[in-house]
Formats: structure tokens, sequence, C-alpha cells
């Protein structure tokens, strides 16, 4: 996870919204290790980032094996897990997933502002 996150802030380094970038790579990938096999001994997840202009893609392809397409919920005030996607779906200005058992693609698409060195 270390790894991606530090890709991710060296790739979009000179970019406004650099820790938001780096914030959400570590969001997908903790869902794709901790719900997919990603996790498995062999498992891996795969991070593409796209910029163009004032918008940056950012998608995580896990290894599959769940039948269950990940949603954004609203946990409980006593629930230790199940806000990823919605610090997610806050900090991006679109979220899509694609795929199925197979594999899935979650991409969270930001815009950047401009001018505004942060987001």
């Amino acid at each position: 996870m270390a790894r991606a996150r530090r890709w991710t802030r060296d790739i979009l380094r000179d970019t406004p919204c650099v820790d938001d970038a780096a914030l959400i790579v570590s969001e997908l990938g903790a869902n794709a290790l901790r719900h997919t096999a990603s996790g498995g001994a062999n498992g891996a997840f795969h991070v593409a980032l796209a910029l163009s202009g004032r918008v940056l893609a950012i998608s995580v392809l896990d290894a599959g094996g769940v039948k269950e397409t990940p949603t954004i919920r609203q946990p409980g005030p006593g629930a230790e897990d199940g806000r990823g996607l919605t610090m997610v779906s806050a900090l991006a200005t679109l979220v899509e997933i694609h795929g199925d058992h197979r594999g899935r693609t979650v991409t969270a698409t930001m815009t950047i502002p401009s001018g505004d060195p942060s987001c």
C-alpha cells in the first residue's frame, strides 16, 4: 500500500490535490486488499492515473473473487469499517465501478481547481 501511495505522490508531485489523490489510492487499494482476491497470497492490485487538463482519473483494478459490487454506504456511528468509498466519493467528482467477480475497476475522477494550489 505504501508503495502505491508513494508512486502516486511521485507521479503527481507538481499537481494540486496530490494529497487527496494519494488518499484515494490508499482507500481503494485497501478495499482491494481487504475485500477481494488481491489480498490473497498471490494477489495484487493495479493503479492507473490519467491527468488531462484539470481532470484526474484514479483507477484501481482488483483481482476479483467476490460477487458483491462495492457500494457507498452510510455506516452507523459504532461501525469499524464501511467509510472508504464514502470518503473517496467526498473527494471525487465521480466514482464509477466496472467489472464483476473476475475483477473490478473502481475509478475516482477529480476536477482540479484552476489557479488554486490546494483542493
